[in-house]
């Protein structure tokens, strides 16, 4: 299983950051030991003064997949939930001042979580869904699927032509703005709508 990221999706949150808006999807990867275990909480890591949540919609693959065709790409994923990409933000930012590849300020152990997934049905429209971020019950990021740069299908086709997508990978569809950091003793809760599917604890 590997985890699959998409950077800078959503031109608001590029902006926010000081990227400039791409041209085609921004990839990213995260091992599978990234993957926090479900009612685990996350320790804050040592080598960060600045953890940062980035709430994302996350596709589960259900179909092995190669050079997939964006009208074809609906058959490989049924399944959908919200999760979050802690990033050490300032450890990112040492890194890009140098020219230098990020992995270790996204990547690291329990650095992605994903709430309980929920089957795609009829009534659900994924060009048009709303998915939210709470901390310590307040809403801080708030985010729809329309506002996309990339939209999940063409991030899957673009994905494809690079890796080999296998049953059971996630994406990590990309981030709307108002990002921000988290602190020792934090709760932070994932919303689809009005549905909570996700829930962390900053320890």
């Amino acid at each position: 299983m590997k985890i699959i990221c998409i950077g800078r999706n959503y031109a608001d949150h590029a902006k926010e950051l000081n990227n400039e808006v791409p041209a085609e999807p921004v990839i990213f990867m995260k091992p599978k030991n990234a993957l926090l275990l479900p009612q685990k909480p996350l320790y804050y890591p040592d080598f960060t003064d600045d953890l940062q949540y980035e709430c994302e919609l996350v596709i589960k693959i259900n179909k092995n997949g190669k050079y997939i065709q964006e009208r074809f790409a609906h058959k490989y994923y049924n399944e959908i939930s919200v999760g979050i990409d802690f990033t050490a933000r300032d450890l990112q930012q040492q890194q890009k001042q140098k020219g230098l590849p990020w992995e270790i300020a996204k990547s690291f152990d329990a650095s992605a979580v994903v709430g309980s997934f929920i089957t795609l049905t009829p009534d659900i429209d994924l060009s048009n869904l709303n998915f939210s971020l709470k901390l310590n019950g307040n809403m801080v990021q708030q985010g729809n699927t329309s506002h996309m740069l990339f939209n999940v299908n063409r991030i899957i086709e673009y994905a494809s032509r690079f890796f080999t997508l296998n049953i059971g990978d996630l994406i990590f569809t990309g981030t709307p703005a108002g990002v921000g950091s988290v602190n020792v003793y934090d709760k932070l809760e994932g919303y689809i709508e009005d549905k909570k599917l996700m829930e962390v604890d900053i320890r």
